[in-house]
C-alpha cells in the first residue's frame, strides 16, 4: 500500500514539514510504503479553465501534474498538510487542488468510478499563525472537496493554531501523541489486508484488470499489486476501454515490471498470467497460476472476454480470503 504525503508549505524544513514528516515516520515504523510530493517544488500551472477535462477527463495543461495523477490514483492514503494563508492553502497547493478537476471531471461528467475509491482515505494536517476560532474552517471545506475529487473519503484532521517561528510545532506538547494515535487509527482497517501481486508479461491487460478487479471488488480484504516481466510502454487502450465499459477508469495507469514492485513490497500471495519463466519467486509467497490468454493485439470481443474471467475469479478469490 502507499501513503501519499502532499506538503503544501513553499517553506523548506519549516513547522508545516516538521509535521508532515513525523506523521509519515509513525506510517514508515509500520511498514508502510510512503511517498512525499513537495508541491511548491514542483511545475504545477493553475487552472486555465479550459474546459477540456469537462469533455474528455483529461488536462492538455503539460506540467509535473501528469506525474502527480498516477500518485493520486495508486494511493491509498492521502495526507494534505499545509500552512494556513488567508484562511485556505498557499498558491502552489491551491493550484495541485485546482487541477485535481480532472479527476473530478472523470468521476461526475464521465460518470467513472476510479477502482480505488470505496477505501481510499484522506486527511488534513493543517497549522496556522493565529488563534481564531474560525481558522481552519475554509481550509476544511477545501479539503473535504479536494478529497472528494480524487476519490477519497475525509477522515479528519489535525490543526494547530499559533505555529508561526521554527520550532513551534516541535514544541507542542501534544503533537507527538496526536500523530501517533492519528495515524494508528487511519492506517488499523489496512492492516490486515493480503498483499497480492497480479503478474502479466507486459502490465498491459491482465495484470491491470485484476488488481484494478481486486481493489474495486474487495479493497477491504486485498492489498493489490500489479507488475510486468517484460514491461510494456503504455497499456492497452482496447483494456482501458473494456474496463470503461464496466463503469471502471482505468486512467493514468503506467506498466511497471515486477522487479519495481518487489524491490518495495512483499506480497503475500502471487498470481501469475502468462509471464511464464520470468515469473517472481518470493520466499514465503504462494504462487498460483490463472490460464487467461494474452488479449494484447486481438479483438476487443477477447479482450472482454477475459475481462470477465478475470472479474470471476477475483469474486471467488474474495470469497476464499
Amino acid at each position: 500500500m502507499l501513503v501519499l504525503g502532499l506538503m503544501g508549505s513553499p517553506r523548506n524544513k519549516g513547522n508545516t514539514d516538521f509535521l508532515l514528516s513525523s506523521f509519515m515516520n509513525e506510517v514508515e515504523n509500520g511498514g508502510i510504503r510512503t511517498h512525499v510530493i513537495e508541491v511548491a517544488k514542483k511545475k504545477i500551472l493553475p487552472c486555465m479553465e479550459y474546459s477540456v477535462c469537462e469533455k474528455k477527463g483529461t488536462c492538455p495543461i503539460d506540467d509535473d501534474m501528469n506525474e502527480i495523477y498516477p500518485l493520486f490514483r495508486e494511493a491509498d492514503i492521502i495526507v494534505l498538510a499545509t500552512p494556513i494563508f488567508f484562511y485556505s492553502a498557499p498558491a502552489q497547493a491551491k493550484a495541485l487542488i485546482d487541477r485535481s478537476q480532472t479527476l473530478w471531471a472523470r468521476k461526475y461528467r464521465l460518470k467513472l468510478k476510479d477502482p480505488g475509491y470505496k477505501t481510499r482515505k484522506g486527511f488534513l494536517l493543517a497549522l496556522g499563525a493565529t488563534k481564531g476560532v474560525n481558522l481552519f474552517e475554509g481550509m476544511k471545506l477545501t479539503a473535504k472537496y479536494f478529497f472528494d475529487a480524487v476519490d477519497a473519503s475525509f477522515e479528519g484532521s489535525l490543526t494547530y493554531r499559533r505555529i508561526e517561528k521554527r520550532g513551534d510545532m516541535k514544541a507542542h506538547p501534544s503533537v507527538a501523541e496526536d500523530i501517533r494515535e492519528a495515524a494508528g487509527n487511519i492506517l488499523k482497517p489496512y492492516l490486515t489486508r493480503k498483499k497480492i501481486l497480479f503478474a502479466c508479461r507486459e502490465n498491459a491487460c491482465r495484470s491491470q484488470m485484476a488488481s484494478a478487479f481486486a481493489r474495486y471488488i474487495a479493497g477491504d480484504k486485498i492489498d493489490a499489486l500489479n507488475g510486468g516481466s517484460i514491461p510494456a510502454d503504455a497499456v492497452n487502450p482496447l483494456m482501458v476501454e473494456a474496463m470503461q465499459e464496466k463503469g471502471i477508469d482505468m486512467a493514468f495507469r503506467k506498466p511497471k515490471s515486477i522487479e519495481q514492485v518487489i524491490s518495495k513490497e512483499k506480497p503475500d500471495i502471487i498470481i501469475t498470467m502468462g509471464c511464464g519463466e520470468e515469473c517472481p519467486i518470493v520466499p514465503g509467497a504462494k504462487t498460483e497460476n490463472w490460464d487467461i490468454p494474452d488479449p494484447a493485439g486481438k479483438s476487443i470481443e477477447l479482450m472482454r472476454n477475459v475481462r470477465d474471467e478475470i472479474e470471476k475469479r477475483v469474486i471467488e478469490l474474495k470469497n476464499l480470503i
